[in-house]
């Protein structure tokens, strides 16, 4: 894949992202090239009519390489955990609403979801302050460590992947089991999967075919 293709791929991304809610105004994904060199969207670009010229090119210090305008404040959130995670191609950081409802609330992320459960457990940043420097972008990736998937109290969250592909799905996924988990306790106490169903969800869905058929799914209906 080309360089032009791959930041294409990273456009669709993003716009699917912003398209399904999960991404607004802020939020940007990631993909590593190689141990220098990170496409990422700019800040200033709007989510929604992204195009390949919104992406630019920072090395792993966070520093920029080349681009139209700035990278997003928060590139130290995406360099932090490729330093810590060399198996890591691809970073997507949101500010969803269902999955932060729940951090608001102190509620912890049940997995009420088959797919929602490919990140459980999913550790919490207890801090909402921005991923916006070296020590604090530090602290995300100790807090990840080696799950796919992290939460920002009242701030966000970040997923991981093998490929954009990986991330993206898995975000999806994510704010998926909390919308679920939200609405259940507006009328009860939800069911939560046992570490055996867990298990089997995650033989069963771990899957590449199947995590390309979700980004499908949504591609399809881009505008």
């Amino acid at each position: 894949m080309s360089v032009t293709e791959v930041k294409q791929q990273l456009v669709d991304c993003i716009r699917m992202l912003e398209q399904s809610d999960i991404i607004d105004y802020n939020g940007h994904c990631s993909i590593r090239l190689d141990d220098s060199h990170i496409l990422i969207n700019i800040g200033s670009c709007q989510r929604s009519r992204l195009t390949v010229d919104d992406i630019c090119t920072i090395d792993i210090e966070a520093n920029q390489i080349d681009g139209r305008d700035k990278a997003p404040l928060e590139r130290h959130l995406h360099c932090g955990i490729y330093v810590a995670r060399t198996e890591v191609k691809a970073i997507v950081h949101t500010h969803p609403k269902w999955s932060t409802f729940l951090t608001m609330a102190g509620q912890k992320y049940e997995p009420v979801y088959a797919q929602g459960s490919l990140v459980h457990p999913v550790p919490l940043l207890d801090t909402p302050n921005s991923i916006n420097n070296r020590p604090i972008a530090d602290r995300l990736a100790a807090t990840l460590g080696s799950r796919p998937a992290a939460l920002m109290k009242s701030h966000g969250a970040v997923t991981v992947g093998k490929d954009i592909v990986e991330a993206f799905v898995l975000a999806n996924y994510m704010e998926e089991n909390a919308y679920r988990q939200y609405m259940a306790l507006q009328i009860g106490k939800p069911y939560v999967f046992t570490e055996e169903e867990i298990a089997l969800c995650r033989e069963k869905l771990w899957n590449e075919n199947l995590f390309k058929r979700t980004w499908d799914h949504f591609h399809a209906k881009l505008r």
